[in-house]
This record gives structure tokens, C-alpha cells and sequence, in this order.
């Protein structure tokens, strides 16, 4: 049996954080789906089509990672996909306490399980929120996002 993962996330920008535990799921999983989750709630700093060409740019010559949109649960999304596991990056022990409660949830509701990776020592500070708010700001975020997304904002 294939083991595929989806690695779910709004991606705004992907990080060098994302990027780490995506490579890392490709020595883990036969397949990565990288699921950018549409929240039309949320106010995104870049376009969905961005995110996903950041994403699918970073890792065009990894032909076991793809990169797919989604509304709705994660573990609908992993159900339509024949996906058996969800992959997950901890930062800190906050990530761990809230990550937690969404894998307990997604465990009751559907056999799938959720698979953590702990981020790199070297990426572990490193959050799409901060990247944002370093480029809002006018500053050198280029030492935290994959060349990818390194554009004129």
C-alpha cells in the first residue's frame, strides 16, 4: 500500500520551517500532498496562486510531493485522497498543546492518524505570521523562505 501524507496549511508564505518538514516526509511517505487550506474568513497576505507557486516551485524537481487546495476538514480531504496520515510540524510545546486537541479530533472521527515531525533547531523560530510581518515591514526575509517566494511584495 502506498503511505501518503497530507501536510495541510494556509502556506502564507511557505517557510523554511514548511520546507523542512515536507523534505523530511519525503524520505517518511511514498506521497506528500501539500493541501493549502482556502479559509475565507482569514485575510491572506499573498494570492492563493502564489502560495501554491511558491510550494509547487520549491519542490518541482520532488516528484513525490503535490500541491492541491482544499475547503472543508483535513480528514475529508485525506478520505477523498486515499491519504493515511496527516503530517505535522511542532515548533514549541504551544504548537504540541494545540496540535494535540486537532489530532485526538481527527483520530475519534476517522482512522486516519497524525504524524509530528519537530522542526529543525535552526527553523524552529521561524512562523509564516513572523515572515509577514518582517515584509510588511520592509525587512530581509529572504534567510526565512525558500528562494521560491523571495519576490518584490
Amino acid at each position: 500500500m502506498t503511505r501518503k501524507a497530507v501536510f495541510p496549511g494556509s502556506f502564507d508564505p511557505i517557510t523554511l520551517g514548511h520546507f523542512d518538514i515536507i523534505e523530511r516526509g519525503i524520505s517518511l511517505f511514498d506521497e506528500v500532498i501539500v493541501a493549502i487550506g482556502i479559509n475565507a474568513e482569514k485575510k491572506y497576505m499573498f494570492s492563493l496562486e502564489e502560495r501554491k507557486k511558491f510550494i509547487e516551485e520549491s519542490f518541482k524537481n520532488e516528484p513525490k510531493v503535490s500541491v492541491i487546495t482544499y475547503e472543508g476538514l483535513t480528514i475529508d480531504l485525506c478520505l477523498k485522497m486515499n491519504a493515511q496520515f496527516i503530517l505535522r510540524g511542532l515548533r514549541n510545546t504551544a504548537d504540541f498543546e494545540f496540535e494535540k486537541a486537532i489530532a485526538h479530533t481527527n483520530r475519534k472521527l476517522s482512522k486516519i492518524e497524525t504524524v509530528f515531525l519537530l522542526t529543525a533547531s535552526k527553523t524552529s523560530y521561524i512562523s509564516s505570521s513572523i515572515v509577514r510581518d518582517v515584509i510588511t515591514n520592509g525587512g530581509d526575509y529572504s534567510v526565512l523562505v525558500p528562494e521560491s517566494v523571495v519576490v518584490t511584495k
